[in-house]
């Protein structure tokens, strides 16, 4: 099927896994370190590998809004996915420079798009491909606070009528919000989704949690 190397395996794949990897410094003195992620399987077995590489000035200074690049491997080691993410703003009240995402896989070579959309109440993203042609539409809740539950954002066609998949960020109690802003997450997608629609819809996931989760006290 001309797959991009290394994303065969999303080929099989309807649920993602995300796991925030909790460093030790950031654990004890709450210092935010560059963040680590495993994506697993729904099983719960490591398919990939993603380090965010970016400043310790862009971290404290920029911190939910800041500049990234997460290098996503696989299990030899080999770069697959890039995601690029540059300074914007997510203001509502700022319609004019609104969050937009890179996908590339292989690295180099551009997979997708996540954009931002202009909306007063709810969070919303559309999914491009690579010739930026919209793809799906994404829709949050009104509140992403999550208290003791799941916080889902619904996965849709782009008529907004038809929910065909979702990316939850799942509660995971309250030492781990208040102390280690760990995250957990779940990507539901349809089996037959096209596997570079899969990793934007990765990018999507990482995007979400550092627009909505990552300075947050959710679970409280």
């Amino acid at each position: 099927h001309n797959l991009p190397p290394g994303l065969e395996y999303l080929n099989q794949l309807d649920q993602i896994i995300i796991h925030q990897q909790v460093e030790l410094l950031e654990a004890i003195l709450g210092t935010e370190t560059s963040s680590k992620y495993e994506i697993k399987n729904p099983l719960g077995q490591r398919v990939y590998f993603a380090v965010e590489q970016n400043g310790c000035c862009d971290r404290r200074l920029c911190s939910p809004i800041r500049p990234f690049t997460i290098s996503i491997a696989d299990s030899a080691g080999r770069e697959v996915i890039r995601v690029i993410r540059p300074l914007r703003c997510y203001s509502c009240w700022c319609p004019c420079f609104l969050q937009e995402l890179e996908v590339q896989s292989p690295p180099g070579t551009i997979a997708g798009y996540v954009v931002q959309n202009w909306d007063p109440f709810l969070p919303k993203f559309t999914i491009q491909n690579q010739s930026k042609e919209d793809v799906l539409k994404i829709i949050g809740p009104y509140a992403t606070c999550g208290c003791f539950e799941d916080v889902d954002f619904e996965v849709k066609a782009l008529n907004e009528m038809t929910t065909i998949g979702k990316i939850s960020k799942y509660w995971s109690g309250f030492v781990n919000n208040v102390f280690t802003n760990t995250a957990n997450f779940g990507i539901q997608v349809p089996v037959d989704l096209d596997v570079r629609i899969k990793a934007v819809m990765i990018g999507a996931c990482f995007l979400i949690d550092l627009m909505f989760f990552e300075n947050s006290l959710d679970g409280l």
